[in-house]
């Protein structure tokens, strides 16, 4: 667990280093490398979509589907 942490703590640092040489881009300057926001953008999007897809089927299926009667349950007490 330990090994972990620490190779974590060295590939922060070295994306760090990276960027503020400027081998790494950072257009907005906060601190998340561009190569990596991009695709994340793109991600969000798409989940917004896709959520509003499957709220669409949801309200479809809600009205497809015919509600049941419940009927009152008689008391079984003496």
């Amino acid at each position: 667990m330990l090994t972990l942490i620490i190779v974590l703590i060295v590939a922060a640092a070295a994306t760090f280093f990276l960027m503020k040489k400027g081998k790494i881009k950072d257009a907005n300057n906060n601190y998340i490398p561009d190569v990596v926001e991009k695709p994340i953008e793109v991600v969000k999007e798409k989940v917004v979509v896709a959520k509003k897809e499957v709220k669409e089927v949801v309200e479809k299926v809600k009205k497809a589907v015919p509600k049941k009667k419940t009927a009152a349950k008689k008391s079984t007490k003496k």
